[in-house]
């Protein structure tokens, strides 16, 4: 098993080119990311700023209106559209070019009719939190997705009763990735990250500071934020996976591991990205 290291990071970098100077937000993609029931707005949120942090062109966060009051005083670079029935993602979906699903979204019976039709997109999907949930609950067959559970939700999707223990860990994502034709993120200490009929490599950088709300959701935007500027799958993973456990650790030699919040990555995400 290969280790995702620094000299990985600095190789999958050199996937982006320089900006052009006449360059324009259209050619770095669209991220759409969807999610928040009623009471969960952060998730969805930090999904979307990490889609922006790594350079993103355009991001849009669809979820209940009631979640999207006063996001714009606090981030008016975001764009948010109301989705309070399955018929509204529509003219979203028309638009993106990329999508993160799942981060807040519930398990109302709302969340599964935005999560069945979602799903449906023909748009690479990033699918997280309750869209790996809905997922168990019904199984679906795509080829250009990423899935990136924790060894809790990866015990979900293989309808187990307990969390993944250590042990099972590389049986666990070979299963996935077998059983999804997916790119998959497993999540924790040493995440582990491979796709289809490539090998599965391990990230050690990373520390205990980051066990803490939202640092998922702040992966899924930055994986999808990297696959809007055309980064294949495997490629846009693997950099976000390097990106944010690095971030992580930047800030843990700055500031100390207890109190780091999913928010205190995103200037160091900005420093790595460039």
């Amino acid at each position: 098993m290969k280790e995702l290291n620094d000299i990985d990071y600095k190789q999958l970098k050199k996937l982006f080119p320089a900006r052009a100077p006449n360059a324009h937000k259209g050619d770095f993609g669209h991220v759409l990311v969807i999610g928040g029931d009623y009471g969960y707005p952060g998730a969805p949120l930090l999904s979307t700023l990490g889609a922006l942090r790594v350079g993103a062109g355009l991001v849009t966060l669809a979820s209940h209106q009631f979640n999207l009051t006063g996001i714009n005083a606090v981030h008016p670079e975001i764009m948010t559209s109301a989705i309070d029935k399955p018929q509204d993602l529509q003219p979203l979906l028309a638009k993106a070019s990329v999508i993160v699903l799942g981060p807040g979204l519930g398990r109302s019976a709302w969340s599964q009719d935005i999560f069945l039709n979602a799903i449906n997109t023909q748009l690479p999907l990033v699918l997280d939190a309750d869209g790996l949930y809905w997922l168990a609950q019904i199984p679906q067959q795509r080829n250009n997705w990423v899935l990136t559970p924790h060894p809790g939700e990866a015990a979900t999707l293989l309808h187990k009763n307990q969390a993944i223990p250590e042990t099972e860990r590389l049986a666990t994502i070979e299963t996935l990735i077998k059983t999804h034709n997916a790119t998959v993120v497993l999540k924790g200490q040493n995440t582990l990250v491979g796709s289809p009929g490539k090998p599965i490599e391990i990230c050690n950088a990373g520390n205990p500071g980051m066990a803490s709300g939202g640092m998922g959701d702040l992966l899924s935007g930055l994986i999808a934020g990297l696959i809007a500027q055309k980064l294949d799958l495997d490629s846009a993973t693997k950099l976000a996976v390097c990106v944010h456990a690095m971030a992580g650790n930047l800030i843990a030699s700055q500031q100390g591991q207890r109190g780091m919040l999913a928010t205190d990555l995103l200037p160091a995400i900005r420093k790595l990205i460039n």
